[in-house]
């Protein structure tokens, strides 16, 4: 259960991100669970990730901010393990480096960067470009057949994304 100053942020952080998304990434919270967010990165032009999206979650401790949320990718983008927990700066992983004021947006917009690199931790893999792109081209189709991800984002798994959709992207889901 979330703490009130958890509640409280997340609940503005959700506002924030609804009036101005970061660039290629979009989040929710659960409708039963404030403290479990998913979210949606949608690769970047001119990467290996070009034309994907992928789904994953944060999931927050109940003293957040105080505490960094873990962070998991469910679609196979040939720099995660699906379903494992990611160790980055921002992740429970280092709780020592965290800082409060960091915001979902923040959180995920660190996580694409990281994403874009290709720094080994725990729950990475190492990958050929070449990969990435064939897992990008089936990332949709992996998505739409999860619950979880039609359950979130029911307006993504409806239609087929392109590489330019990205505004109508932001206009289905906020």
């Amino acid at each position: 259960m979330a703490s009130k100053t958890a509640q409280k942020r997340l609940t503005k952080e959700f506002m924030t991100m609804q009036r101005e998304p970061p660039p290629f990434v979009w989040a929710v919270p659960d409708e039963k669970n404030i403290l479990t967010w998913n979210y949606l990165i949608r690769g970047p032009p001119d990467s290996s990730y070009a034309g994907g999206e992928y789904y994953g979650v944060l999931l927050f401790p109940a003293e957040y901010p105080f505490k960094p949320p873990g962070i998991k990718m469910y679609t196979p983008s040939g720099r995660f393990q699906p379903d494992k927990k990611i160790c980055f700066s921002m992740s429970d992983f280092h709780p020592g480096t965290w800082n409060p004021a960091w915001s979902v947006a923040t959180i995920l917009t660190g996580l694409l960067s990281f994403m874009l690199s290709d720094e080994m931790t725990t729950g990475s893999v190492n990958s050929s470009d070449t990969h990435k792109r064939t897992l990008a081209s089936k990332s949709h189709s992996f998505n739409v057949s999860q619950a979880r991800f039609r359950e979130a984002f029911p307006d993504v798994s409806r239609c087929s994304l392109g590489t330019n959709d990205i505004p109508s992207l932001i206009v289905l889901i906020g």
